[in-house]
């Protein structure tokens, strides 16, 4: 049994490939279902967002597994393989399972730590497992991964620092405010980058947010999306003697505030301190508006300042993330070596177990007198013994799984404790315990194992 990951992403792909792999809605029932069908392929999730197509598969080899694999790709999406083969990555076993706890905790995104992908990797998953495509191995990993991304986000600061101009524009003003709810904002434009940043400052809370776009009509359809309020532009100086907050990216050409319009809006702000944020290219604002008392001025200069501090304290935080996952990999690897041998050490202790009882009852008939708190006593007493006796043996079993030449080891080990028919019983039994969640082509092989 191996691990792929096999998938394109913004770094290995040019959007007009990455599009052509995009998974609709509406088909993404049909196309896991054919990939959970296809040959070598036991358990499979598929991921797809506007930045990545990934598929992540338990296969029975390896060969054959990315073989199946890349003629799924070919055949779904329609595009010959010599089209996207020198764009996609191929990560296996351990490679694998660390590609997918980086995906999860944002390490491999676009943006660094956003997480966004770790909700877009949770739903994979879940869909996945709702529609009977993975079993014991997935089920427990995808699980894992989505537990150490939500650990990850908690434990460290990856994403407490702005890495964008428009939300580091929002960060400014929480440094010099602490919070919005009470706080005016007035955005001139109304294009992309003013989305951004209403949308942000509704997401922090502020109390009012105007609007105000030569085209009064946008500025409406903007304003309506986020509770605010619509300015026409010849109205922009009284909107600003309210305002608290100014952010600005029009694309004008020449400054739509000038120093002038401050002086003459600071007087009817009583000095009340007016803080303004220029993240237009060429600027909004006129520079020398800085001058005047009482009023604070950054542009895009200062905002990319910010950026490139906070992405460098980002990259200190996915360090620290990049050990957590280290140690979930070997968590990871430590359970999966122990998922062949489960029914063995279930075998040998149920044994030992009925020596156990065998012998307490012995007891219990040569020596009728003893009270049932004393035989309660010898079970317990007796019981712990098998267990001190089991320890060094089932340790030494789950090593061995890890190993090469763990087959014929645990063979031996088998043969040693005289297991071979209990253990038969107990793989059987097992398998048909796991068969209600496992797809039926889940065979128990050891993990590096080829069928």
């Amino acid at each position: 049994m191996h691990i792929l990951a096999i998938g394109l992403n913004y770094r290995t792909a040019p959007v007009e490939i990455r599009e052509r792999f995009a998974l609709a809605e509406q088909d993404k029932l049909q196309a896991l279902t054919t990939l959970r069908k296809t040959k070598s392929i036991l358990e499979c999730v598929i991921v797809g967002t506007c930045n990545r197509t990934e598929i992540y598969a338990v296969v029975d080899q390896l060969h054959t597994g990315r073989h199946f694999i890349k003629a799924f790709m070919a055949e779904w999406f329609g595009v010959p393989r010599e089209e996207f083969i020198d764009h996609i990555y191929i990560k296996e076993n351990d490679a694998a399972v660390q590609h997918l706890f980086r995906v999860t905790c944002g390490l491999d995104s676009m943006v660094l730590g956003e997480t966004q992908i770790l909700g877009q990797m949770k739903d994979a998953f879940q869909f996945a497992q709702a529609n009977e495509a993975t079993g014991t191995v997935f089920n427990t990993l995808f699980k894992q991964a989505v537990t150490l991304a939500k650990r990850a986000h908690s434990e460290t600061d990856i994403n407490k620092n702005a890495v964008s101009t428009s939300y580091a524009a929002i960060e400014l003003g929480k440094k010099v405010f602490g919070y919005f709810n009470d706080k005016t904002v007035l955005i001139l434009g109304a294009g992309k980058m003013s989305e951004l940043t209403a949308k942000h400052l509704h997401a922090n809370g502020a109390a009012r947010v105007l609007v105000a776009n030569r085209t009064y009509e946008r500025a409406v359809a903007l304003a309506d999306r986020f509770q605010g309020a619509a300015v026409e532009m010849e109205k922009m100086k009284e909107a600003l003697a309210l305002a608290d907050i100014v952010i600005s990216s029009t694309g004008a050409e020449g400054y739509v505030v000038t120093k002038q319009d401050v002086v003459e809006v600071m007087r009817k702000r009583r000095n009340r301190p007016l803080f303004l944020i220029d993240i237009a290219v060429p600027r909004d604002l006129d520079p020398a508006i800085n001058d005047l008392d009482g009023v604070y001025l950054y542009d895009i200069d200062d905002l990319e300042g910010i950026v490139e501090a906070n992405m460098r304290e980002r990259v200190r935080e996915a360090e620290k993330i990049g050990m957590m996952i280290g140690e979930e990999l070997v968590a990871f690897k430590s359970w999966l070596n122990t998922l062949g041998v489960s029914p063995l050490i279930h075998t040998l202790r149920e044994k030992l177990l009925a020596h156990q009882q065998e012998a307490v009852r012995n007891i219990q008939n040569k020596c009728p007198e003893l009270t049932e708190k004393e035989m309660r006593m010898i079970n317990k007493q007796t019981r712990s013994l098998i267990n001190q006796v089991l320890h060094d043996p089932i340790v030494r079993l789950k090593e061995m799984a890890g190993k090469p030449g763990a087959e014929e080891a645990l063979n031996m080990f088998i043969t040693l404790f005289a297991l071979e028919d209990q253990f038969e019983d107990a793989a059987q039994q097992n398998e048909r315990e796991e068969e209600a969640y496992i797809p039926v082509r889940h065979r128990r092989i050891l993990i590096g194992q080829e069928a």
